[in-house]
């Protein structure tokens, strides 16, 4: 049946990103090329005006009017209803830290500039919090604190810690009416420009009145985050719903996203997208579709004959993404209420009986994550977000192995199905962290692939992100965010094939002591945790000894020998940091451990936290066997830790308030938050349920 809902202005955003007092970032995606009006107002700054009367105190602000082409503003066309643009401003007068920093951002589509520009309140009205009239910002002079989380899954049958993360700052202003908002009532901006070039970052004296700022908005200000970092699995590629799938299908017609051709297929009735899309193995059964592999090693000859075995190894590859549309689509829909409505959620006719019972169960659940993202999408309107990827965001057990490479890239449709997957993160996730990365040549190529998807074009930028080495980064926050790509420079076993790769090799590790050099403090991101759960690493490895890395996911910091090695050297470095600050996930449970090196009576000071799952969980009874296992066998008093990569050091974990006897590990959805004193020693940590609490972890 033919969709004949309006499609909205903003499908997606805004997104807040990199902001520093000098340069704000913000990610959008919209239905047409657009220019771009941003406002940006705040209360003066004492004490040049303390001795005025508060309503007497004149506010300051910004303007700045842009279009696609200008520096500030990039856009990315990926279909006839679906425009990416990226705003990276440079201020012409940097922004007063600690302060209320309001925002108005209204857009005017480039196709119809005798139409009124429309902001937030026309195409997101549910974007700002209670008694505010417009979203809002800080950039902190330090890191006070910050939200982080990973593994959100849409159809796990839980909270969403993001939702979550938004009540938290809901609760935060709440009876604080009057933070800095952009008056209504201003006077409008000057003359725009009349051509591109002199459209560039106009900024202008004429802009929003904020409010004066109360007592309580101050308390509110000083326990806002600093930012949320998102440490992996912000989307799952390899396991999707199939209310899910049907919902991007829909949405890729609507966003008039062109077909994709799609060599090498088992099955050959599927040719493109489109004939995918419509293929009875479409829902529930596209393992039957994915590339294959028949292994050759002995031990597997003998015992299962040469059985075949997908390359994408994900347990519920059943809806595994494929095409590149899909995967657009994907991100929009967990990143925004606007493009569901209106789609066509009923189930194909070619779904078996059990397989519409599963939809409907499916659908159920979808149906709670569908109704909290209004949510999450104001609150990533509202903190700057830095995010990485993990396995999920491409597939799971992603460059597990040089042998899992060796096949996957070996083959034209899983070497495109990466590709796909990492064009979607470097639009959705990867530029806003970074965008000096991303070259204008780069960019280039990525539009000749989004204007003709199975192209030469495409291949040829699948092929260049797969070399693409700078998806790491830093922000210059004090204490400063160092994020490690753990994905993509692995340090390959050279002794056999099938053994996990170490998460980061000699060169990537090098280079992360020269980031590390010299600073007193650090937020270190690694996605999966540096000092994980012995007991779990310790069947990890014995799996890997028998042959099956596959089965349980078997990468860790200390599977890999040399890795581990140089990695605990860093810790050990007299020029590296005195107080690191772990931040990891992707394990779908959470816990804090303390780190000491053991035999030194000074530094450094080590705190591994991990928050895991944003929309996701362990399953309980065998968490809760596993626990206490570990607790019992891998004590800090424990003789085995001496048969341990992690001998010359003693891990402290942490108890989560209320937890059982023997029990270390929190298992639920939620968000963990992280508060820092002045040297960037967090003083407490907690996860905020999705059931409402706050589960402290103490000594």
């Amino acid at each position: 049946m033919q969709n004949t809902v309006a499609s909205p202005l903003v499908w997606a955003g805004p997104i807040l990103r990199r902001v520093l007092r000098d340069r704000v970032s913000l990610w959008l995606a919209v239905r047409a090329p657009v220019r771009v009006r941003l406002e940006l107002a705040w209360e003066p700054q004492p004490p040049l005006e303390s001795l005025l009367e508060p309503d007497d105190r004149q506010p300051s602000a910004q303007t700045y009017i842009l279009e696609p082409g200008d520096p500030s503003c990039r856009l990315l066309r990926a279909g006839s209803a679906l425009h990416y643009v990226l705003i990276d401003l440079r201020l012409t007068q940097p922004l007063p830290a600690e302060h209320w920093i309001a925002y108005r951002l209204a857009l005017k589509p480039l196709a119809e500039p005798e139409q009124p520009w429309q902001d937030s309140a026309d195409w997101a009205p549910d974007l700002c919090y209670p008694g505010q009239s417009s979203p809002g910002f800080k950039v902190p002079a330090q890191v006070h604190s910050l939200l982080h989380g990973s593994c959100r899954k849409p159809h796990h049958p839980g909270g969403d810690g993001l939702a979550r993360a938004d009540q938290w700052l809901a609760d935060l202003l709440a009876g604080s009416p009057s933070l800095a908002t952009p008056n209504p009532t201003a006077p409008p901006p000057p003359a725009e420009p009349t051509t591109a070039a002199s459209a560039s970052a106009v900024p202008s004296t004429a802009a929003p009145n904020p409010a004066t700022a109360s007592v309580q908005d101050a308390d509110a200000m000083s326990a806002w985050p600093s930012l949320l970092m998102l440490s992996g699995d912000q989307v799952y590629m390899d396991d999707v719903a199939g209310p899910m799938l049907r919902a991007i299908h829909a949405l890729i017609e609507r966003l008039g996203l062109p077909d994709e051709s799609l060599p090498e297929l088992t099955q050959s009735g599927v040719v493109d997208a489109r004939s995918l899309y419509a293929h009875r193995d479409g829902y529930y059964r596209r393992e039957w579709l994915l590339p294959r592999q028949r292994h050759s090693a002995a031990l597997l000859e003998v015992l299962f004959g040469g059985v075949e075995k997908p390359i994408f190894t994900s347990a519920n590859a059943h809806n595994h993404l494929i095409s590149l549309g899909e995967m657009l689509a994907m991100y929009l829909l967990v990143f925004s209420p606007a493009p569901w409505h209106g789609l066509n959620l009923d189930p194909p006719a070619s779904l078996t009986k059990a397989q519409r019972a599963q939809f409907a169960q499916e659908r159920a659940t979808l149906d709670a994550f569908i109704a909290a993202l209004p949510a999450v999408r104001r609150l990533l309107a509202h903190l700057p977000v830095a995010m990485i990827f993990d396995d999920h965001d491409v597939t799971d057990d992603w460059n597990l192995s040089r042998a899992w490479e060796e096949v996957a890239y070996g083959h034209a449709l899983s070497r495109r199905v990466i590709g796909n997957a990492l064009i979607g993160y470097l639009i959705h996730q990867g530029w806003g962290n970074r965008p000096e990365a991303f070259s204008d040549d780069l960019l280039a190529g990525l539009q000749r692939s989004l204007d003709d998807p199975g192209s030469a074009e495409h291949e040829a930028c699948v092929q260049r992100l797969l070399r693409f080495g700078d998806w790491h980064y830093d922000w210059p926050t004090t204490p400063p965010l160092v994020v490690i790509d753990s994905r993509t420079h692995r340090w390959r076993s050279e002794s056999a094939a099938s053994k996990p790769s170490g998460l980061l090799d000699w060169e990537a590790l090098t280079d992360l002591q020269q980031r590390l050099r010299g600073l007193p403090a650090v937020l270190l991101v690694s996605p999966a945790p540096i000092f994980g759960v012995k007991l779990i690493e310790t069947i990890q490895r014995v799996f890997t000894w028998l042959g099956f890395p596959l089965m349980v996911d078997a990468e860790n910091w200390m599977a890999h020998s040399g890795a581990a090695h140089s990695l605990l050297n860093i810790f050990r470095h007299p020029q590296t940091p005195e107080h690191f600050v772990i931040l990891s996930g992707d394990v779908h449970y959470s816990f804090v451990y303390d780190v000491e090196l053991r035999g030194r009576s000074r530094g450094p000071e080590v705190w591994q936290i991990t928050s895991s799952g944003v929309r996701n969980a362990f399953p309980e009874r065998l968490l809760a066997v596993l626990d206490r296992l570990d607790h019992w066998l891998f004590a800090p008093s424990s003789p085995l830790n001496v048969f341990t990569r992690r001998r010359r050091l003693r891990i402290l974990p942490r108890k989560p308030e209320g937890a059982a006897s023997g029990r270390r590990l929190l298992n639920g959805s939620g968000i963990g938050l992280v508060e820092l004193d002045v040297d960037g020693r967090p003083w407490r940590i907690r996860e905020l349920l999705t059931d409402g609490s706050a589960v402290i972890f103490t000594r």
